[in-house]
């Protein structure tokens, strides 16, 4: 039922007329929670600059903030991250460190630490992420709150929406009958909006282009990085568990890679025998995915990492709108 559902989100065409009455009932409800969400929404005593989506799906947040997290440092900022934490049992909430469990503490708060070293706490409540992590690193002066655009219970000083430049706003419903959580225009009220790949002037002039760009493949086993390149001999196994797998493996295809793909669910939960394929070719997989497949690591197994990489012309701006919101009299008393 859910693979059917993104199907017909993903079709320029509009929902079964089934569905639409639940659309609205869906806009009903989230909206009037944003409404009071937002009225005691709470703010913590340094800007917090936050990273979303409207639809449902991978954007790209995750690289995005990683690199958000490097524009913060080359600007002389020491930042911080929260997260909810999706998929972590807790408890919460809970500073993130190199050598913690993915099942605690969730995949994509995990890699963001391997990734940039940053202080990292995670809880549903982000404003408790933020108490934990300011308590524990008081040289933080600035938040990045990675997936946090719905959650109006945060006060911020900065949203930054991020879309899809291939699959964009999908039947532009909102769920069940589309992918979205909010409508279009939600988009357009922020103060960034940044496309990841494809045409950013199909979502007006604002609108600023990234792309995310593969690196040389590291194995999980331990050894030197290989580029990808050298896998182009003899098919591979690429695996993901992400928002939108087809990115991944298109991303390798065009790095002349031929693919064998095996999609599973967001934030899946690996074991050895979704990795046994039993035939000795190489598995690729994303970081994301590389995380959760550290303990049963072997030679076959290698993570790809990407990057967030602006488009000419668009990482001034970027900047431009970091400085605005870094700005502001800090530190203030919180309410």
């Amino acid at each position: 039922m859910k693979e059917a559902l993104q199907t017909l989100w993903w079709r320029p065409q509009a929902p079964p007329l089934a569905l639409r009455p639940l659309a609205a009932l869906y806009g009903v409800v989230a909206d009037a929670l944003a409404q009071r969400q937002r009225a005691k929404a709470e703010r913590l005593p340094v800007p917090v600059i936050v990273v979303g989506n409207i639809a449902v799906g991978g954007t790209g947040k995750t690289p995005l903030t990683l690199a958000l997290v490097e524009q913060l440092r080359a600007l002389g900022r020491r930042p911080g991250v929260i997260s909810r934490g999706y998929g972590g049992r807790g408890p919460f909430p809970q500073l993130v460190r190199a050598d913690s469990d993915p099942a605690a503490v969730g995949d994509e708060p995990l890699l963001i630490v391997l990734r940039s070293g940053v202080p990292l706490a995670v809880a549903p409540r982000r404003a408790e992420a933020g108490r934990a992590l300011l308590a524990a690193h008081p040289d933080v002066d600035v938040l990045v709150c990675d997936d946090g655009l719905q959650h109006y219970r945060l006060a911020r000083d900065l949203e930054i929406c991020v879309i899809d430049g291939a699959r964009g706003h999908g039947n532009g419903w909102r769920l069940p009958a589309g992918p979205l959580r909010e409508p279009p225009a939600r988009a357009e009220q922020c103060e960034l909006l940044l496309v990841n790949g494809g045409a950013p002037e199909a979502y007006g002039d604002r609108a600023l282009r990234f792309d995310l760009l593969p690196g040389a493949a590291w194995p999980l086993a331990g050894g030197e990085p290989r580029p990808l390149a050298a896998f182009t001999g003899e098919p591979v196994h690429a695996v993901a568990g992400i928002g939108n797998p087809q990115r991944f493996f298109a991303s390798l295809q065009q790095q002349g890679l031929k693919v064998l793909p095996h999609a599973y669910p967001d934030h899946h939960a690996y074991r050895a025998e979704d990795l046994a394929f039993g035939d000795g070719l190489p598995v690729l997989m994303t970081e994301k995915d590389a995380v959760k497949c550290r303990a049963c690591a072997d030679a076959r197994l290698w993570a790809v990492p990407v990057t967030a990489a602006f488009a000419p012309g668009a990482e001034e701006p970027v900047r431009q709108s970091l400085r605005a919101a870094l700005s502001k009299p800090w530190p203030i008393s919180p309410t």
